[in-house]
């Protein structure tokens, strides 16, 4: 009972295969990345739309299935788990606080897992030199929060993303305080190392999407 008081109720999160949905705990107390949010359930669905799947070539067969995945930021880990449960190997990285949640996370979903999934402790703007070689995604969700991380945030996606590498950025767009300037910035701050493509609303999930929710793919400059 007293194990059970620290979370909030699970969000579910259906699979387009068909073979049950990914539970993600959410936590009871903590910082934004304990909950799942909506960018993140927008992000987690187009990684099984057709757009998607052709763009890497693969037509009926997931392109994510045997590839190496990083997530960013990941919080609960729910954008993480649907590519494993795709068949992805993911390394799903945040802060030390957020590792117990993010294993759980991994825990219930196991038996859904076609790839695999490991919790990892990665904090913005150090070394990343136990995540080589470069991943072939590494994905982000809601990761613009905070005006002091972003030139971390892109210094270490500069740092991970190799020639190959394919960046999908999901955020929301949010009208208050300082967030229009802060993800302003950000837009700045990639552009002067990634080709930057915003991927239209009508590829999205069709059920999963939101005019105010963009997903970017992020390509590094070649020098």
């Amino acid at each position: 009972m007293e194990e059970e008081s620290v979370w909030l109720l699970p969000r579910s999160i259906e699979r387009r295969d068909g073979g049950g949905p990914v539970w993600i705990r959410q936590g009871a107390v903590g910082d934004v990345g304990c909950v799942v949010w909506d960018a993140a359930i927008v992000l987690a669905k187009y990684l099984e739309t057709d757009a998607f799947r052709l763009r890497g070539g693969e037509g009926e067969r997931s392109c994510l299935r045997g590839r190496r995945v990083l997530e960013l930021g990941a919080g609960t880990g729910a954008v993480g788990l649907v590519a494993a449960s795709c068949g992805a190997y993911v390394t799903l990285t945040d802060l030390p606080q957020f590792m117990d949640l993010i294993e759980t996370n991994i825990k219930d979903n196991s038996a859904l897992l076609k790839g695999r999934a490991q919790a990892k402790v990665l904090e913005w703007g150090k070394s990343i030199e136990e995540f080589l070689p470069h991943p072939d995604y590494i994905l982000m969700a809601d990761c613009i929060y905070y005006e002091q991380s972003l030139e971390p945030l892109v210094r270490t996606l500069g740092a991970l993303s190799g020639p190959n590498t394919l960046v999908i950025c999901c955020y929301e767009e949010r009208t208050a305080g300082r967030n229009p300037l802060i993800q302003s910035r950000f837009i700045q701050l990639i552009e002067q190392e990634f080709e930057v493509e915003k991927i239209p609303v009508e590829n999205h999930d069709q059920e999963f999407c939101s005019d105010d929710i963009n997903i970017l793919h992020l390509r590094k400059l070649c020098n």
